[in-house]
């Protein structure tokens, strides 16, 4: 059985004319803390149906584009694979003209999607938001787990990190620090430019990656590799509308949802993010 995002009526799930297109990923495996990312897509998509559709800023229900959730990918184990058939389905999205939308999930299932998206738009930036830096060119004896993502991602496209505040010192030399702009800087008030400043490094296609540890744990506890000291909810949506207003962003992926038990409110801010994402794209 296939789940949607969302309770909608049929005519806005039907895949034919939906301009947005999910697609969950539930992958889990180069994972290397808590394990559980794979029920990620399941619990946001569960967590979609009890959110309020309207949106009270934008004024707007974005469902009305119609959001169609794809059956969940069949994932293999091997990484690498799994990056070929994400990109294929990014790829046939993107030249569909649909708007594609990756759940995951770890943070590998974005490599696939972020090279469809570099070989659609020649001028791409990734946008990162995340804890993590994600520069490790190989871990674990591969180049496609989670913690090379962004050492593939400059491979094909220019980067912008927002947020970050672990790494590794292997890291550093492929860290360009003129496009990082740190968490540190960021919550506590040390740099009330950062914001136009990361804008003006974006080229006019932006694809978003979020992981969703960029949150301070208090906001998001439910997620593979919790970080303290991280980014707040409207921080993170007030540079998400700057960016949407200003840039053509082509797709984003919301990853490293790991579902905790007893404990509903990651699950619910992820969906939340990922509706309030989309009113910001359509809103026109």
């Amino acid at each position: 059985m296939t789940r949607h995002f969302g309770d909608f009526d049929p005519q806005f799930l039907d895949p034919a004319t939906a301009a947005i297109h999910i697609l969950p990923v539930p992958y889990d495996g180069t994972s290397t803390w808590i394990k559980g990312a794979d029920r990620g897509p399941d619990a946001l998509l569960d967590a979609s149906y009890n959110l309020e559709f309207y949106d009270l800023e934008y004024e707007s229900e974005v469902f009305q584009r119609g959001i169609y959730t794809s059956p969940a990918l069949d994932c293999p184990p091997d990484p690498e694979t799994l990056s070929r058939q994400v990109r294929q389905q990014s790829e046939a999205l993107l030249s569909a003209g649909r708007f594609p939308v990756i759940i995951g999930g770890e943070h590998s299932v974005s490599i696939g999607a972020i090279q469809a998206h570099a070989h659609h738009y020649s001028d791409l930036t990734v946008l990162q938001f995340d804890a993590h830096s994600d520069l490790r060119d190989s871990y674990h004896d591969s180049r496609y787990n989670h913690a090379c993502v962004m050492a593939r991602a400059r491979e094909c496209a220019r980067i912008v990190q927002v947020g970050i505040r672990s790494t590794d010192t292997c890291e550093l030399r492929n860290m360009d620090k003129n496009r990082v702009f740190f968490a540190h800087d960021i919550c506590a008030g040390q740099n009330p430019q950062w914001m136009e400043q990361a804008l003006e490094l974006l080229t006019r296609h932006v694809y978003i990656t979020i992981d969703l540890d960029v949150f301070d744990p208090a906001y998001v506890p439910g997620t593979g590799t919790p970080e303290p000291g991280g980014m707040n909810w409207y921080q993170i949506i007030n540079f998400l509308k700057l960016v949407f207003a200003h840039r053509q962003v082509t797709g984003f992926d919301i990853v490293e949802l790991c579902p905790l038990p007893d404990n509903k409110v990651s699950d619910f801010l992820a969906a939340k993010l990922l509706y309030k994402m989309l009113t910001c794209k359509f809103n026109d």
